[in-house]
């Protein structure tokens, strides 16, 4: 546990600049943010790539390098809050998940801006088996250490419109009659892309969050091969899903690293060691946000149904009246 703060008595939020929010997590909260009329500033590498928050009425889209400190500087000015969701499955984790929080961390310093939203991940820590976990850890105890008023976001895989997961799922479902799974007995709490949007903005004025760390999950807990076999299902595929042993599971990430893409490493190999659940205690959302927590099977055929075949699809949406 980190050290708990002293509370501040109230926040007032109009400017926000969300590093890392041109992606998944970041087009939702952006969103989400200009509905309630906040300006939102979000760097990017490529302008281009982020064509869909351009449109976004009190959206400002940047090319920038964060990790350049003077570059962050420019980014500050006038801002109140900074939300860093930054992150990577593979790569250079400490330049993203370390150096970058600790350069946020000093630039809000310089700007007197106080408010610091931070994503971290389930299962962080500087003693966990993978270098994702464990840099995700460190980033995070950088950030809930330092003299921000900060609050830390921890959850479970993420899914919704875009996501990285169900969408995979449905792809490799569609295309291969046969899946060998590594892991396949890992077990995650999906949280809904919407409810972490909405934990972010409900806290980014709430002084009760500060200081705090919240582990976000959805209502139900699933096998890898559970979450596979039903993204197979609903998008109509039936593949025959080879659950793998350990050392295969290993062999596989190996052979996987070094082809395009890296659909898996060795290090997702490491991270699923851990069950990615909240535990009896999964109720944050609940009752720290009073959001009801969203259930996979209420939104996931909806935004799968590109990879339907079309006869699957118009029926379902018959069904549902559509």
């Amino acid at each position: 546990m980190f050290p708990k703060r002293k509370k501040i008595s109230q926040m007032k939020i109009n400017n926000v600049c969300i590093v890392g929010g041109s992606g998944f997590v970041g087009k939702h909260i952006a969103n989400l943010l200009t509905t309630r009329e906040i300006n939102v500033r979000i760097p990017t590498r490529h302008r281009e790539r982020a064509k869909e928050l351009l449109v976004l009425p009190t959206a400002d889209v940047v090319e920038a390098d964060v990790h350049d400190d003077a570059a962050l500087d420019r980014l500050l000015v006038g801002m109140d809050a900074v939300i860093n969701l930054a992150g990577i499955l593979h790569g250079d984790f400490r330049a993203v998940h370390v150096e970058l929080p600790r350069k946020i961390v000093a630039a809000c310093t310089r700007n007197g801006i106080t408010r610091l939203l931070h994503m971290s991940a389930l299962n962080a820590g500087i003693d966990r088996p993978s270098e994702y976990l464990r840099s995700k850890g460190e980033g995070e105890r950088i950030v809930m250490t330092s003299s921000l008023t900060a609050t830390a976001f921890r959850p479970s895989v993420i899914f919704g419109p875009g996501d990285s997961s169900l969408n995979l799922f449905a792809r490799l479902a569609r295309w291969l009659p046969v899946l060998p799974l590594a892991s396949p007995d890992a077990k995650f709490q999906p949280v809904f892309i919407e409810n972490v949007a909405q934990a972010f903005a409900a806290s980014l004025e709430n002084p009760d969050t500060t200081g705090q760390s919240y582990d976000l999950c959805g209502p139900q807990c699933y096998t890898l091969r559970q979450l596979v076999a039903y993204a197979a299902h609903i998008t109509g595929h039936n593949p025959a899903i080879i659950g793998l042993s350990d050392s295969l599971s290993y062999l596989q990430a190996l052979m996987m690293e070094f082809l395009p893409g890296k659909l898996m490493t060795r290090d997702n190999y490491y991270s699923m060691k851990m069950d990615s659940v909240c535990g009896p205690d999964h109720s944050n959302l609940a009752e720290v946000w009073g959001i009801r927590p969203t259930a996979l099977e209420e939104v996931a055929p909806l935004y799968l149904a590109n990879h339907m075949p079309r006869e699957r699809y118009d029926r379902f949406r018959h069904r549902a009246g559509r």
